[in-house]
C-alpha cells in the first residue's frame, strides 16, 4: 500500500475518477498547466487532456456556475476554488442553483459537482487566507459538507463525492496536506508517512459519506471534531491525563448522530471543537444535536472551544487557534462537574 500526503491522496483520487469516468472534469484557477496552488491537480492535464483538465479565468462565480451548467449536460464537473476565503463570489451560484435544481425541477435534474476548497489556518496566512466557512454551507438543503482529516479518508471521500449525484462542498483542512498537526506548533511536523492513516490504496475505493468515525476510545468524556482539530483534540486528551473519546465526524452534512450519539450516552460527557468563530458555527448546531438525543444521559454542561468572533489575525495566530491548552482546560472543567 503507498504512502501519501493528503495533497497526494487528493490527486490519486481525481486520477481514479478521470480514468473510471470520462464524464468527470476538473478545473478552476492554475489547476490545469500549474497542477493548483498546492499542486492538487499536478499532472493530471498532462494525462487527460486541456478538454478535461483546464484552467480558467479569476472568476469563482464563473466556475461554479459553469459547473453547474455542465452537470445539468450530464457531466461530472470538480472543481477547484483557490482558498476557502475566495469562494463568496460563487455563493449565490451554490446556494440559489446548486443546492435547489433537484427540488426545482422536481427530480427532472440534478447537480454532481464538488466544490474544493483549502480550508482552515495554522499557516500564518491572515484573514483572507485562513477562514473556516463550513457553516455558511452546513445551513443550506441540499448541500451535502464533507472535512476529511487524514489522506486515506480524503481520496475515499472525494471519490465518494464525486461520484454522488447531489452537490458536494470538501473542504481540504490545508494545515494536514502534508502531515497531521496537533496544535503544538512549537514542536517539529510529522509527516504522514509516519502515521497509520498516510497508507492510502493506489485503486478505487470510496470512505461512505455520512459516517463518523472513532479515532481515539475513551469513557469519561466524548470530543467532537473536524478536521485538524481530530489531532489537537487527541494531543489535549494525552496532555491532560483524561480517558476522552475523539469523534472524527467527517461528514458534517449528512451528520452521523448515531455515532455521536453512543458516544455521549457512554460518557455523559461532550465538548465540541472547531476552528471557525464561535458564534452560529458548526458546534452550535452540535450541541443542540446532543441537548436534544442525550439530554438524560448528560452529567455536566457541554462545552464549546472554538475560534474567537474576530477575523482571523495573522500576528496573534495561536491566541486565535484552539490550542491543546484550551481543550485540556475544557476538559478539565467538564471533568469537574
Amino acid at each position: 500500500m503507498a504512502r501519501m500526503t493528503m495533497i497526494e491522496a487528493i490527486r490519486n483520487a481525481h486520477d481514479v475518477a478521470m480514468g473510471r469516468d470520462e464524464r468527470v472534469v476538473v478545473f478552476g484557477e492554475d489547476v490545469g498547466f500549474f497542477g493548483g496552488v498546492f499542486r492538487c491537480t499536478a499532472g493530471l492535464q498532462k494525462k487527460y487532456g486541456r478538454q478535461r483538465c483546464f484552467d480558467t479565468p479569476i472568476s469563482e462565480s464563473g466556475i461554479v456556475g459553469t459547473a453547474i451548467g455542465m452537470a445539468a449536460y450530464g457531466l461530472r464537473p470538480c472543481v477547484e476554488i483557490q482558498f476557502a476565503d475566495y469562494m463568496y463570489p460563487a455563493y449565490d451560484q451554490i446556494v440559489s442553483e446548486a443546492a435547489r435544481i433537484r427540488h426545482r425541477s422536481a427530480g427532472d435534474f440534478t447537480c454532481p459537482i464538488v466544490v474544493r476548497m483549502p480550508t482552515g489556518g495554522g499557516i500564518f496566512g491572515g484573514q483572507t487566507h485562513s477562514q473556516s466557512p463550513e457553516a455558511l454551507f452546513t445551513h443550506v438543503s441540499g448541500l451535502k459538507t464533507i472535512v476529511p482529516s487524514n489522506p486515506y479518508d480524503a481520496k475515499g471521500l472525494l471519490i465518494a463525492a464525486i461520484e454522488c449525484e447531489d452537490p458536494v462542498i470538501f473542504l481540504e483542512p490545508k494545515r494536514l496536506y502534508n502531515g497531521p498537526f496537533d496544535g503544538h506548533h512549537d514542536r517539529p511536523v510529522t509527516p504522514w508517512k509516519n502515521h497509520a492513516l498516510g497508507e492510502v490504496p493506489e485503486d478505487h475505493y470510496t470512505v461512505e459519506i455520512g459516517k463518523a468515525a472513532v479515532r481515539r476510545e475513551g469513557a469519561d468524556v466524548t470530543i467532537l471534531a473536524y478536521g485538524t482539530m481530530v489531532y489537537v483534540a487527541e494531543a489535549a486528551a494525552e496532555d491532560a491525563g483524561i480517558d476522552a473519546e475523539v469523534i472524527d465526524l467527517r461528514t458534517l452534512v449528512p451528520l452521523d448522530v448515531d455515532a455521536i450519539s453512543a458516544s455521549v450516552e457512554k460518557t455523559g460527557r461532550c465538548v465540541i471543537l472547531h476552528e471557525a468563530t464561535r458564534t452560529s458555527g458548526f458546534g452550535a448546531e452540535l450541541a443542540a444535536v446532543v441537548q436534544e438525543e442525550c439530554f438524560y444521559h448528560l452529567e455536566a454542561p457541554i462545552i464549546r472551544v472554538t475560534g474567537w468572533d474576530t477575523p482571523y489575525p495573522h500576528a496573534q495566530e495561536w491566541d486565535y487557534f484552539p490550542t491543546p491548552d484550551r481543550v485540556g482546560r475544557a476538559l478539565r472543567a467538564v471533568m469537574e462537574v
